[in-house]
């Protein structure tokens, strides 16, 4: 009689910050105990800022191991930010106190790893250990921008969280690209290649 297959430890991993247009991107890898089991686990983009915050702490507390990582701004500049991603998913992986068996990643494509790993599309929906991932990396990008925009509160990176809302490209033309601005963005390369002849203050 053959012996029952071992389930192994599973880690999920996802990414927060891909679209936005300044500061790193983060990922996290979280290995989920099932004898302490976290209730209301969902994608976090689909959670309230609320529900985040209330999940993280509970998910960095209950989980057999977690990790998050990230990949820099000029990292994201010279390899781009596909290849970004997966070296943040990556050392996310590695940074893991407890090695897992198997990793399941949010989306299509999976970093390179030592350790066998699975691409799943809406992971962060389907599979509990990348959902509370994809928790852990959203809310520690959104305290970076919540940091960043104590020191330069004129581009509202609190509200928008980096995003390319209208708002925030007006404030980037009037402000200026600082150093934390992905500058390989179409946006943002935009603004550098026609900075605006006159500041809206000055055109009034």
């Amino acid at each position: 009689m053959s012996e029952p297959r071992r389930i192994g430890l599973i880690c999920g991993v996802d990414e927060a910050g891909r679209g936005p247009l300044c500061g790193a991107v983060v990922a996290a890898a979280v290995i989920l105990d099932p004898a302490r089991p976290i209730e209301g686990l969902a994608d976090s983009k689909k959670l309230s800022e609320r529900a985040r915050e209330r999940l993280a702490p509970l998910i960095r507390e209950r989980a057999l191991a977690w990790a998050v990582a990230e990949a820099s701004v000029e990292e994201i500049d010279r390899l781009n930010i596909l290849h970004a991603t997966m070296l943040a998913m990556k050392r996310a992986v590695e940074a893991l106190a407890v090695r897992p068996d198997e990793a399941l990643i949010d989306g299509n494509r999976c970093p390179a790893l030592e350790i066998p790993a699975r691409a799943i599309v809406k992971g962060d929906s389907l599979e509990p250990a990348i959902s509370a991932a994809s928790i852990l990396a959203k809310t520690v990008r959104d305290e970076q921008m919540r940091a960043l925009d104590l020191a330069f509160p004129h581009y509202g990176l609190a509200g928008h969280k980096g995003y390319p809302t209208a708002s925030h490209l007006a404030a980037i033309r009037r402000y200026g690209v600082q150093d934390f601005y992905r500058r390989s963005f179409g946006p943002v390369r935009a603004i550098l290649e026609n900075p605006p002849l006159w500041t809206e203050d000055e055109a009034t």
